[in-house]
């Protein structure tokens, strides 16, 4: 029974652990949008299609996160506002903080590659974003 308990406890241990490396961090770079909200619950919200993306700036694990509105033209518009985010490792998982002058958040990075970045906030919803790609009527 003891060995037994033992599996179960270095598989929870492994499946805990985060897949992101530090190199995968500057995937982070460039449009995302959001493709599906996991809730706590088990549902799944579905986005088919979305006005606004973000677009992440990062360097040296510091930079922004920006709301952008794709053109028909291939440019983008924008409010200005810019979320000031930095990446840090606690416990072998990086997590995005964001910060505003109206507050300050942390978001966990489930995983990244190169078309998807899955986010975790302190709710327990898991974004889930694909790389966005640009489309011009020019």
């Amino acid at each position: 029974m003891k060995k037994i308990s033992l599996l179960i406890v270095c598989i929870v241990l492994i499946s805990c652990h985060s897949n992101v490396k530090e190199e995968d961090l500057n995937k982070l770079n460039g449009y995302w949008e959001i493709k599906q909200v996991d809730l706590p619950n088990g549902e799944k919200k579905e986005y088919k299609v979305n006005e606004t993306i973000d677009f992440f700036e990062l360097k040296n694990k510091q930079g922004f996160r920006q709301k952008v509105m794709p053109q028909f033209d291939g440019t983008y518009k924008t409010n200005g506002l810019k979320e000031s985010i930095k990446v840090f490792k606690k416990d072998d998982t990086y997590f995005i903080e964001g910060k505003t002058e109206y507050g300050k958040w942390n978001e966990e990075i489930i995983s990244i590659e190169d078309s998807t970045l899955v986010l975790k906030n302190k709710d327990k919803l898991e974004y889930t974003y694909k790389r966005y790609i640009p489309f011009s009527l020019k």
